[in-house]
């Protein structure tokens, strides 16, 4: 029995399925079309399917050219720069924007510092800075994208930290707004520390800060021998100011000093209000550590901070400054003298101790070797000036080496009316029970401050300094 079907193409109401009159559109769809292509969208090829993947590649294609065209303005319309982590002005910009958005921005980070005053207190700081992502600041009538990225599988070598990095986007040609930009974050940073002094210690093979900047010690806080103080400062403020002087004669522009002495004589003491002074910068160098060796040392040294000392304390501790086997010996006076006997054991390539991967050698040739930087000012401090070889105090690596001895009469007579200021009478009376380099200013200091409630009271107990 055959059997016939006819396909039904009419909906109950009587209109074709496909929606209009003419299998089109509907035509409550259609009245929202332009005149000029609703014919197209009535022909049945197009209702059917054809009309709608040239409209799916139409759309593929615009949405393309939008994305290359956002790509091309990124390139010809904007202008952008990246900072780095491990670059100096990462952090003037993290403080500038910490500052800048500090109440605007509602994702941050948090940043706790240590800092240690003199007391021995140690107080923590808390700031907000911008977390990673993205944030928007309006400067100078500009709008700035700033975005930070965080790295989470990649490690700086140089500080042991995840890769971090902020970029600068503005619309525009012209690089100059982040110049200016990265210029007022530094003169931030530096008004910041005006009146400080900022002290560096190593990290790796780079300069970190260590906590936050000191008040600088004045100069006055730390007595010397009559005219002792005023000759380094002299000495170093013409180093400073004759940067065209060595150039002219080719030699090297650098300058080194050694201060020794028994402990307690104000060595480092003095270096800090140095530096206060003539508004230096410190960078403590450890030569002991596990992580220095030749090669970092280098680097540290010509990567030091601009306008700052470079500290080496207790150099004669720090690493085998000496090849040499010190004999001590008398005189025909009965006299303790040191002779140098050469010790073949010991040798300039071998390394001066388990922990350090630093060299005899190594040390000379980054004091004044081929290598070795320029516009250094490098202090050294030693309370064992026989320890030290003689070709690492020579002209060239030390130029001015100075005696720090205990407390001449000068120095007990000046301390005494620091402490007790106007009172001359007495302090002449103490300097004349107290013999000259006998004690040493660091415990003529401790006694000043155990009895600085009455100036007789030093005066009275003078029995305990001497003993």
């Amino acid at each position: 029995m055959n059997r016939t079907f006819q396909l039904d193409t009419q909906s109950p109401t009587g209109n074709p399925i496909g929606g209009g009159a003419n299998g089109g559109v509907p035509k409550g769809l259609l009245k929202y079309i332009p005149e000029s292509v609703q014919p197209l969208f009535e022909n049945p090829l197009f209702s059917a399917g054809f009309g709608l993947i040239g409209v799916g590649a139409a759309a593929t294609f615009a949405r393309k050219g939008f994305q290359s065209a956002l790509i091309n303005a990124r390139r010809y319309c904007f202008v952008s720069v990246e900072v780095p982590s491990h670059d100096k002005s990462y952090h003037w910009l993290m403080e500038w924007l910490a500052k800048k958005k500090q109440k605007s921005t509602r994702h941050v980070s948090v940043e706790t510092t240590l800092s240690h005053h003199e007391s021995g207190d140690i107080v923590s700081t808390i700031n907000f800075v911008p977390s990673v992502g993205s944030h928007y600041i309006l400067y100078k009538g500009r709008v700035l994208h700033v975005e930070r990225v965080r790295e989470k599988n990649v490690v700086d070598m140089a500080s042991g930290n995840l890769w971090q990095s902020i970029t600068l986007t503005t619309m525009g040609f012209n690089r100059n707004i982040f110049k200016t930009l990265i210029q007022e974050a530094q003169e931030m940073s530096i008004n910041h520390e005006e009146g400080k002094t900022v002290i560096y210690h190593t990290q790796g093979n780079e300069w970190r800060r260590f906590g936050h900047p000191r008040a600088r010690r004045p100069l006055n806080s730390v007595i010397l021998d009559d005219g002792l103080s005023d000759q380094i400062i002299q000495d170093v403020q013409k180093f400073l100011n004759n940067s065209q002087w060595y150039t002219q004669r080719g030699i090297p522009y650098r300058r080194g000093y050694l201060l020794y002495g028994p402990p307690g004589t104000g060595k480092s003491s003095f270096i800090t209000a140095l530096a206060g002074e003539l508004k230096l910068s410190i960078c403590i160098l450890n030569l002991a550590g596990k992580n220095v060796s030749d090669s970092t040392l280098n680097q540290l040294l010509s990567s030091a901070p601009q306008r700052s000392i470079i500290l080496l304390e207790d150099i004669d501790s720090a690493i085998d400054t000496n090849p040499h086997q010190l004999e001590e010996q008398q005189d025909a006076n009965g006299n303790v003298v040191y002779q140098y006997q050469y010790n073949s054991k010991y040798n300039y390539t071998a390394p001066a101790s388990n922990s350090s991967q630093l060299t005899f050698s190594g040390l000379l040739n980054a004091l004044d070797g081929v290598a070795a930087s320029e516009g250094r000012i490098l202090f050294m401090t030693t309370n064992h000036l026989q320890k030290l070889d003689k070709t690492l105090i020579r002209p060239g690596r030390v130029d001015l080496t100075i005696h720090m001895g205990l407390a001449t009469s000068y120095q007990i007579n000046q301390m005494y009316l620091k402490f007790f200021p106007n009172h001359q009478a007495q302090a002449d009376q103490f300097e004349s029970l107290v013999a000259s380099e006998t004690v040493s200013p660091a415990q003529l200091q401790g006694h000043f401050m155990k009895y600085s409630e009455d100036p007789m009271d030093s005066i009275n107990h003078i029995k305990e300094l001497i003993k």
